[in-house]
């Protein structure tokens, strides 16, 4: 009898001339790119319930320079990263934003690979997006999804006090723990987003990489704080009724879902459901809008915010205090 072979198929070389298709071909560039400027991210606390953690950073300037999640080094008084080569690089923290949830650090004397910076803001619903972190504590891994949703609110504690990070993306490429402080790039490995957060299954979060953002960093760079305005809401894009859409001349406005107890926004009079359409006499649309009006605004200053409330054009005045 006759013996035979399983699994014979055409005779395909799968040297490095195969063609891959183009979807596998965008996200393995774009992994190429991105994985020398991701660290697998360890930290050091001097006390407290967590005297180690872990996440990643991403490589933002070549003198050592790196981005990643302010919960990851979170009251860490050293620690490391270390690159897909094998280098290993002590840091330190340069500074800390809570509420954006985002940090400074720096490995002093390395020379690193950095990513290409993009902007958040260009990114649209469904559009392709591709996570490299360490989650778990595997080392370069790389997932793929797309754009979920855009404008989200994430309510997180910090310390004793509940903080909100606005404008987040959600995004479908798997996130696990360890993955936070990792990048989020689009198909061109373009840095769009710093992964924060698994929030379920199929579910993950990132803090957008925009003007915003990036003028946090700077801040962060120049006095290793972010002086900000707080008033206390939780919102995100919400479109405007038909007729006060057409009144205003624009479709979308900052739906609140949530206004924080004992806030400015609360003394103020915002309410769970209110669109917010104008802050300081400028038109917002979105939870950005709102957010960067708050970095580095004038706190202690009155700063008046019109609503839309059951059909109704409102004025309130909401007094920001400084986030500590």
């Amino acid at each position: 009898m006759a013996t035979r072979e399983l699994f014979i198929g055409p005779d395909v070389d799968v040297s490095d001339g195969v063609a891959l298709d183009a979807y596998s071909a965008t996200v393995s560039g774009v992994a190429e790119r991105l994985l020398p400027a991701v660290a697998s991210l360890q930290v050091r606390r001097s006390s407290g319930r967590r005297p180690e953690g872990s996440g990643s950073a991403v490589a933002v300037s070549d003198d050592g320079l790196l981005v990643t999640s302010a919960h990851v080094v979170d009251g860490a008084a050293s620690g490391a990263a270390r690159f897909a080569d094998g280098a290993e690089h002590e840091i330190e923290v340069v500074g800390v934003d809570p509420l954006s949830d985002l940090a400074l650090a720096r490995a002093p004397g390395a020379r690193l690979v950095p990513v290409t910076v993009g902007d958040a803001d260009r990114l649209r619903v469904g559009q392709l997006v591709v996570a490299v972190g360490n989650p778990m504590g595997f080392s370069g891994s790389v997932t793929a999804g797309v754009v979920s949703a855009l404008g989200r609110s994430l309510p997180t504690s910090w310390g004793r006090d509940r903080r909100i990070v606005e404008n987040v993306i959600q995004t479908d490429a798997a996130l696990n723990p360890g993955n936070s402080g990792g990048a989020l790039a689009d198909s061109r490995a373009r840095l769009v987003g710093i992964n924060t957060a698994v929030a379920g299954v199929g579910l993950g979060l990132a803090v957008p990489i925009n003007a915003v953002t990036v003028r946090i960093l700077n801040a962060l760079l120049r006095h290793g704080r972010v002086l900000r305005g707080y008033i206390g809401i939780a919102g995100g894009t919400l479109p405007l009724p038909p007729a006060a859409a057409e009144r205003l001349g624009r479709r979308q406005a900052i739906g609140i879902m949530e206004v924080v107890e004992g806030s400015p926004a609360a003394r103020a009079g915002l309410r769970a459901g209110d669109l917010i359409v104008e802050v300081g006499g400028r038109a917002v649309t979105k939870a950005g809008d709102l957010q960067g009006q708050m970095v580095g605004a004038a706190v202690g200053k009155p700063l008046e915010i019109e609503v839309l409330r059951d059909e109704r054009l409102l004025r309130v005045t909401a007094v920001p205090v400084e986030l500590t």
